[in-house]
């Protein structure tokens, strides 16, 4: 039998029962570094459109991983499992934020109707994949809204902007996605079975690190990229 699919003992702390103590830690991370995120960016006093989504995605997140960690894992002995539909849909606000960022990001680069169109777009696979998942409760609608948010539409847009202008902010954000590619094979395809540092464990961290990485392009965000004339 694999270890992945052996549940980690439960941990008695103040006399609570934690199941699955570390991938809730690991959630926790996600959230410490987010709720970073969304400080630092405060403290930066970067201003416009594209910095107020993106920090929408980091409180958003930071709150979705937290709820994900303590309904999902800490205490899902005590918790209606029907109240993980909680975090699944603030990370799905919180996608739709980071993609909306990347659409404000691009402003200047893309043409009129074609922007009007990725904003009407954002708002109306949002409202179809929510309702889908709210009356199914099936994660794998939360997965797909993840990947179509990050791979499809925040990857798509941050590589035209930096195939055009080099930009810095673009070219950490192509590499946290990355990240969180493999964060997502590696939380789907259990290629790390350990007891105490499961595939979900690793997954964590590895969102954690993009999460961190997302941070470090944002703070290039003040000034709004457009293609040099030559």
């Amino acid at each position: 039998m694999l270890l992945n699919i052996i549940k980690q003992p439960d941990i008695h702390l103040l006399g609570l029962r934690i199941q699955d103590p570390m991938t809730t830690l690991t959630d926790v991370l996600i959230t410490a570094v987010c709720f970073f995120a969304y400080w630092k960016l405060n403290k930066s006093n970067l201003q416009g459109k594209t910095i107020f989504y993106i920090k929408c995605y980091f409180i958003l997140m930071g709150i979705a991983t937290l709820l994900g960690g303590l309904i999902g894992h800490a205490f899902q002995h005590i918790i209606p499992q029907n109240l993980k539909l909680l975090g699944w849909i603030t990370s799905m606000f919180a996608v739709m934020f980071i993609e909306r960022s990347a659409i404000e990001y691009s402003v200047n680069l893309v043409p009129k109707k074609m922007f009007n169109v990725l904003l009407k777009m954002n708002t109306i696979e949002l409202v179809i994949i929510l309702l889908l998942t709210i009356y199914t409760f099936n994660f794998k609608l939360v997965e797909f809204h993840a990947f179509y948010g990050f791979i499809i539409v925040v990857l798509s847009i941050h590589l035209y902007i930096y195939y055009h202008t080099k930009n810095k902010g673009s070219l950490y954000f192509f590499i946290g996605i990355a990240v969180l590619v493999v964060a997502l094979l590696v939380f789907n395809y259990p290629i790390v079975p350990h007891l105490w540092f499961n595939h979900a464990d690793l997954s964590h961290v590895l969102m954690a690190i993009s999460s961190y990485l997302f941070l470090k392009g944002s703070l290039y965000f003040g000034k709004l990229p457009e293609i040099k004339s030559v």
